[in-house]
């Protein structure tokens, strides 16, 4: 009885050290890795950042067309001559029924008084006739990231708010 026992402990182990017949190799390789565009180029259309629901605190990027109608947003407002000017004026819209209904949500006012955008030697400087300093963190972001990616020459290009309580930054999109 104790050479059986003794068996079949060795057994146990000398089995899952014998595999399942596969025999080792080196790595294959097959190919580069798959890509995955995530901000169009402007022909395809622009990045909008909203936050979302399901993780709190995370802004997500909306794709959306420029020439798509603005809600809430009179067309007149903003200075559309800028690359970056027409999505920060949509951004303000807030997100379509459709952005609502997949659990996205913004934290800036419905309007925005006038809005222009302007590249510097130092940045982007976007300039807002309603307070900046008192937007919150997230709100900011929104903004920041909205404008560096619409078109600006160098996406990671430090961001302005300037508002009428002040301004806020030099900041870069933290997304």
């Amino acid at each position: 009885m104790r050479r059986l026992r003794a068996l079949v402990a060795l057994m146990t182990f000398a089995l899952p050290a014998t595999g399942c017949g596969i025999r080792a190799s080196d790595v294959v390789e097959v190919g580069d890795p798959a890509t995955v565009d995530v901000a169009p180029g402007s022909r395809q259309g622009t990045l909008l950042y909203f936050i979302s629901s399901s993780s709190p605190g995370t802004l997500l990027p909306v794709v959306r067309q420029t020439d798509v109608p603005m809600q809430g947003v009179s067309s007149g407002t903003g200075d559309l001559k800028s690359p970056a000017g027409k999505p920060l004026v949509q951004l303000f819209g807030g997100p379509t029924r459709a952005e609502m209904n997949a659990g996205l949500t913004t934290e800036l006012p419905q309007t925005h008084g006038g809005l222009s955008v302007t590249m510097t030697r130092s940045g982007v400087l976007v300039r807002l006739d309603i307070p900046v300093a008192g937007l919150s963190g997230l709100a900011q972001q929104q903004l920041i990231c909205t404008a560096v990616h619409s078109g600006v020459p160098d996406p990671g290009a430090a961001v302005t708010l300037s508002g009428t309580d002040g301004s806020v930054g030099p900041t870069h999109c933290t997304v």
